[in-house]
């Protein structure tokens, strides 16, 4: 069985053959002048996991505090050169941290985390120079699943992801603009295009808002997820969307969702 259980932002649970997997775990209600605005705190349920997977440094990823929450010995992908990076890692000595470039593989139980490139800013903003490659990752069980963790469309994306059945994409951010190194609902479309998985899952949005702009954000905030689904239908009609609500699921295997907003291209074709 594979499912995935988006807890908010880009942190999601993939669960295949058995084995979870945890995706740039952030848990907490506030990250510096971020706030969290929808979706419940990640309990327990997120913390069960076998390994988790870091994408790159930023700190809305590389989340410290919530690293320090994981169970002893929890295997812990960084890109290589986080540690030096970020010394503070080394603090975590009850975790397992393995740092991965881009082509390298960890087996975790019965499924395997490969390292893929992604095209964004390698620094720990806002502390010195050091950079280091940002990665997404494939997680290949019973099925492949796409991580992308924070990425713009990239020469060679599809040859570098290779096929995969399920993609988690991120569609937006936590402020009302994007930088350079994103995936907008348009750029997030055409990357389904290339990738052609089963299915595909918005994340990377519609979870924490800057507090200068107050509890009710604006649509930048809650449209991307369904924007996107609207235009990979059109560019992808192939591809079913599922648009969760933070601690929404999909089973993938039953393609049946829990805490759906829009679920499918066929909704994107009305």
């Amino acid at each position: 069985m594979a499912v995935i259980t988006w807890w908010g932002h880009a942190t999601a649970t993939v669960q295949d053959s058995g084995v979870s997997i945890l995706t740039d775990p952030v848990l907490g209600s506030r990250l510096a002048h971020l706030r969290r605005r929808r979706g419940p705190l990640p309990g327990a349920a997120a913390l069960r996991a076998d390994a988790a997977v870091v994408s790159h440094l930023h700190a809305d990823h590389l989340h410290l505090p919530s690293l320090r929450l994981l169970p002893p010995g929890t295997p812990v992908l960084l890109p290589r050169g986080a540690v030096r990076a970020v010394p503070a890692l080394r603090r975590l000595s009850h975790l397992r941290l393995v740092e991965v470039a881009p082509g390298e593989e960890i087996a975790v139980g019965a499924v395997t985390v490969r390292a893929v490139p992604a095209r964004h800013d390698g620094r720990r903003l806002p502390m010195g120079p050091q950079r280091v490659q940002p990665l997404g990752f494939v997680i290949r069980g019973a099925v492949a699943t796409y991580f992308a963790g924070d990425t713009d469309l990239f020469p060679g994306m599809a040859d570098a992801v290779g096929s995969c059945d399920h993609a988690l994409l991120p569609v937006g951010g936590w402020g009302p603009g994007l930088g350079p190194g994103h995936l907008d609902p348009a750029g997030a479309a055409e990357a389904v295009r290339l990738l052609a998985p089963r299915t595909a899952v918005p994340v990377h949005f519609g979870t924490f808002c800057p507090m200068v702009l107050g509890v009710r954000p604006g649509a930048w905030f809650h449209a991307p997820g369904e924007d996107f689904a609207r235009r990979a239908a059109g560019r992808a009609p192939e591809v079913t969307v599922h648009v969760l609500e933070p601690g929404g699921r999909v089973d993938l295997d039953a393609e049946r969702s829990d805490g759906v907003v829009r679920s499918g291209a066929e909704d994107g074709r009305r």
